[in-house]
């Protein structure tokens, strides 16, 4: 009897320490890995980055969503598949994507300081495919982000494979927020954005 109690003593914290992060993982918090260089220079291929499951989405930030029924123009899309993407529009936000590289959200100029001029105008208006529905870049041109869904760009521009070609990212598809461990330098690139 003696024997039993010990090894439940041990058992029970074990099993209720699994539970508990096992929780944590499901709804606040994951690591993923970087695949690609669709968000070169900001994040490396390979790096590991943290996935907030709860944080607000905001302009500018990182986020992680489920590629599935989003992006129908891949045929190696699967059920798993992950894109690691910046926010540009939120729902109901007016965008303009300006020839000479200047993005205006709801009128207001927005800072793209994450990326290259060459990035903003070239590699953002130079098209390897048609656009997307409801996407209208260049001088002239603006469009409206869907109720509950987002448009979203990779940082580097020339290779990303985004809401130019796909279209918007529902909400429902949205797995969180990426943000770089304190221990890596490159963490003030994607913390450190805001609405200005």
């Amino acid at each position: 009897m003696k024997i039993i109690k010990e090894i439940f003593s041990w058992i029970v914290p074990i099993i209720v320490g699994l539970l508990i992060a096992l929780l944590v993982r499901q709804f606040w918090f994951g690591i993923v890995r970087v695949d690609g260089t669709s968000m070169y220079p900001t994040l490396q291929n390979n790096e590991r980055v943290m996935l907030l499951k709860q944080a607000k989405i905001k302009h500018n930030t990182v986020i992680v969503f489920n590629a599935y029924g989003v992006d129908k123009n891949n045929s190696t899309v699967t059920k798993s598949t992950k894109y690691v993407k910046r926010v540009i529009g939120l729902p109901g936000d007016k965008i303009e994507y300006k020839t000479n590289g200047q993005l205006y959200v709801n009128g207001k100029k927005m800072s793209q300081s994450y990326i290259t001029k060459y990035q903003r105008s070239t590699g953002t208006l130079t098209l390897a495919l048609a656009e997307a529905k409801g996407v209208k870049l260049g001088t002239g041109n603006s469009f409206v982000v869907p109720k509950k869904e987002y448009f979203v760009l990779g940082d580097n521009r020339k290779d990303s494979n985004d809401s130019r070609y796909y279209g918007f990212v529902p909400k429902s598809k949205i797995d969180g927020v990426v943000k770089v461990p304190f221990w890596n330098s490159k963490k003030a690139l994607i913390n450190s954005y805001s609405d200005n």
